[in-house]
């Protein structure tokens, strides 16, 4: 009798044992389905490091812009790559060599990047004037942001056949700068967006003097298809201003600056695209599956991107403001949501400032197949098919 109550023990610690392997291989299970359809999806932005080996930007002292812009644009990478892992960094150069402008944001544009950020340091004929602008696409409203614009936009001079290269483009000439107001409001508000923050960051966390967001005409953030800012980290003319942008502990301050900015930026996007409320007769309704687009492999259509989001949202109206006719786009890692579908550009035009209430920062996209390109490409394109 004793011999069979201890097998009936055994037996039902074994039972006990099974059930704990098998509720833990149920969890690890679960856990990991989770897991991975829950993947933080990447956004990626692009750093760019000013001037660059025979391009010594703005000089100094004692000191080339060339060497400052670099070093702030590493730690800054450096910053971004340590705290965000949902983030990739792609510098325009990592080391002392010349990039041309048009590579600069041919490099953004072909990543596919969320953000371009384009660093500088400035100066001025006059050494009492300091402190740090961060500058947007656009027409310069005074003659000081246009001389900045031309300053940094005289790198072109520097290439074989800029004047090919630019669709002759004069970075000397008052008139060229008019072409900047064709494209100046695609991005103009998540640009400002960003750039308010960093120039809140140098402020508030650096102690820097705060000379405000500005738009000017820099080829390089007319050349990008993404949110871009180019930023004046300070004057390189200015004693102490120059040794405080040279110092390690000065770069430092200034990177950190800019990645908090970044994630700041981020969070808020992202944010942005979460569930939002809608009326009641809307929320049961769905919405039809567009996740992929039914295109001609060569037709160009405009859309409205709303949204962007680094996981995936379901494609229902109340998570769009009760839009029901978005289009979700799968590009490196990150999903994009749009709305409407138009042939001609104007039409997208009239559609986003149909939605502008609910999506402030909303911007029209070209699409060709099931890629975004280049919005300037896009109406090259279209005119050229007439």
């Amino acid at each position: 009798m004793t011999t069979v109550i201890k097998n009936d023990k055994h037996r039902d610690n074994n039972i006990d044992y099974y059930k704990l392997i098998f509720l833990f291989i149920a969890l690890l299970t679960l856990l990991c389905s989770f897991s991975s359809n829950n993947i933080e999806k990447k956004w990626v932005i692009v750093i760019d490091a000013g001037h660059g080996d025979n391009d010594p930007g703005a000089i100094g002292s004692f000191s080339y812009e060339k060497n400052i812009t670099l070093a702030i644009a590493l730690k800054t990478g450096e910053y971004i790559e340590s705290n965000l892992k949902n983030v990739k960094v792609i510098y325009t150069r990592k080391d002392d060599r010349f990039v041309e402008l048009k590579d600069r944001a041919n490099i953004a544009n072909k990543n596919n990047a969320d953000l371009f950020i384009s660093i500088h340091a400035n100066w001025a004929p006059s050494k009492k004037i300091l402190g740090t602008e961060t500058f947007i696409m656009g027409i310069a409203k005074d003659e000081a942001n246009l001389q900045v614009a031309m300053k940094e936009n005289e790198v072109i001079l520097l290439e074989s056949d800029y004047t090919t290269k630019y669709e002759g483009f004069d970075p000397k000439s008052d008139d060229s700068y008019v072409m900047f107001s064709l494209m100046q409001n695609i991005f103009q508000k998540q640009s400002t967006l960003l750039a308010s923050k960093i120039q809140s960051e140098f402020k508030e966390k650096v102690s820097r003097i705060d000379r405000g967001v500005k738009q000017a005409g820099f080829w390089v953030l007319y050349m990008t298809t993404m949110p871009s800012v180019l930023v004046e980290t300070g004057f390189i003319t200015h004693p102490a201003e120059e040794k405080f942008l040279n110092s390690v502990q000065g770069q430092d301050y200034l990177a950190s600056a800019i990645y908090r900015a970044c994630k700041d930026y981020i969070s808020e996007i992202d944010s942005r695209s979460g569930i939002s409320a809608v009326k009641k007769s809307e929320e049961d309704e769905p919405l039809k599956d567009t996740a992929n687009i039914k295109a001609v492999a060569n037709e160009v259509v405009f859309m409205v991107q709303v949204a962007t989001s680094s996981s995936k949202k379901e494609l229902k109206p109340e998570n769009f403001n009760g839009l029901k006719d978005i289009t979700e786009i799968n590009e490196n890692d990150k999903f994009k949501y749009a709305s409407g579908r138009f042939k001609v550009y104007s039409d997208a035009v009239k559609h986003r400032k149909e939605i502008e209430h609910d999506y402030p920062d909303a911007f029209v996209i070209a699409i060709k197949g099931n890629k975004t390109i280049p919005l300037q490409q896009a109406l090259e394109q279209k005119k050229n098919s007439f």
